[in-house]
């Protein structure tokens, strides 16, 4: 489009879709020190440009940094961070700020959201996938959860919700690190890194009091923040779940009681009470070394959300299609969920394989890998192959139309 600029010249502005804004979310459980982490940050200039959607504005004392009320449920702060509360709907909440945004009545480049103690991130998440219109206007830069470093293996013991949060994150911070003054509570905050390692191997796990700033927390999704281009080895790491598969699994190969029978558990004290919600949670990955026909790979999707998309916490991947091999695709999704998928220009490195990574709960590697073998036509003898599945008019949401 071409306008006069008012000074016998013309300017030229470009048309076309925005820019997609990214996303980050910032769960934790009740009482881990989310409001106080997210207190501190709002300080800091790095999120100038952030749109902050809180819960309450009480909670965070804005008092001393507010700078000017905008409109209704919306302040800025010094920092130059705005700052708005959730009122009900947050598809809403979020087409609000879009339209400000749109107008020029506010200026914002990302958007941060705070959930309550108690929310399982799937739903937020699954939101800003599967939404029309909010899908073309954000993407998901991360997953940020706060753990209390002192009571946080409680919270995991006695709530699933904290343990999908974490399973969840992209970005782990520890919190209330400076109460840990004995030598027992070092140990036992050491062992809590290991579980929450074990939980999520992909996410590094930050001290609140040195390293959880915007610098590490934001910028952590697919485009490298610096950059502006895919980086997906850092946002895959299928490295770190394969590093820690393995061990995982001769831990329970070696563990007498998964061998037990059920009825041997009777009137012993259970090893695994501690960690029972941990028990459920799976990271694993899938690899491929040649191309996969796309229409293999969109039957092999379909068929782990239906049979399993309610266990699936995250899945993520990039694909090696065998129609356009050197253009990889990268899937992200949620449960039964999937966010559009991004094809890439070309490779991002030498690595050219299919790799996926789910993080699942009640779902194993050894429930998923054959159906993903049998599409690329790899399936054990015993298995059926990937003719089989697709022959077959009783796969559930599947088989060939007849």
């Amino acid at each position: 489009m071409t306008q006069d600029t008012g000074q016998g010249q013309r300017r030229t502005t470009r048309l076309g879709p925005a820019e997609p804004l990214p996303l980050t979310v910032l769960t934790g459980f009740l009482g881990a020190g989310k409001t106080s982490l997210l207190n501190r940050m709002i300080r800091d200039p790095a999120l100038a440009d952030t749109a902050v959607i809180v819960n309450e504005f009480g909670e965070i004392g804005l008092d001393h940094l507010l700078v000017k009320s905008i409109g209704d449920g919306i302040v800025l702060l010094q920092s130059g961070c705005l700052c708005c509360t959730l009122r009900g709907d947050l598809v809403e909440a979020l087409e609000s700020l879009l339209r400000d945004l749109d107008n020029g009545r506010l200026a914002f480049r990302r958007v941060m959201l705070e959930t309550t103690g108690l929310a399982d991130p799937a739903p937020v998440l699954q939101t800003a996938m599967a939404h029309p219109y909010l899908v073309k206007r954000f993407r998901l830069d991360g997953v940020i959860t706060v753990v209390d470093a002192v009571n946080g293996a409680a919270t995991l013991d006695q709530h699933m919700e904290s343990v999908k949060q974490v399973a969840m994150a992209d970005r782990i911070v520890l919190t209330k690190t400076d109460l840990l003054d004995t030598p027992e509570r070092k140990r036992e905050a050491e062992r809590l890194r290991a579980r929450l390692k074990a939980l999520n191997p992909a996410a590094p796990a930050l001290d609140a009091a040195e390293a959880a700033t915007p610098k590490h927390l934001v910028g952590c999704g697919l485009f490298d923040p610096e950059r502006k281009i895919p980086d997906v080895k850092r946002w895959l790491a299928a490295e770190a779940y394969a590093a820690m598969a393995q061990p995982a699994a001769q831990a329970r190969h070696d563990d007498p009681e998964h061998h037990a029978h059920p009825g041997e558990h009777a009137g012993r004290d259970h090893r695994h009470d501690p960690n029972r919600h941990d028990d459920r949670i799976r990271a694993f990955s899938l690899v491929a070394d040649t191309p996969v026909p796309a229409a293999s790979f969109e039957m092999f999707i379909d068929l782990l959300r239906s049979l399993h998309g309610p266990k699936l916490l995250r899945l993520k991947g990039i694909v090696k299609l065998a129609e356009e091999p050197e253009a990889p695709l990268v899937i992200h999704g949620v449960q039964h969920v999937m966010h559009p998928p991004v094809r890439l220009e070309r490779w991002p490195d030498a690595d050219e394989r299919t790799r996926i990574v789910l993080i699942a709960r009640d779902l194993t590697a050894n429930e998923v890998s054959p159906l993903f073998d049998a599409f690329l036509n790899r399936s054990a003898p015993d298995q059926p192959d990937r003719a089989a599945l697709l022959d077959n008019p009783l796969v559930p949401f599947g088989g060939r139309d007849r």
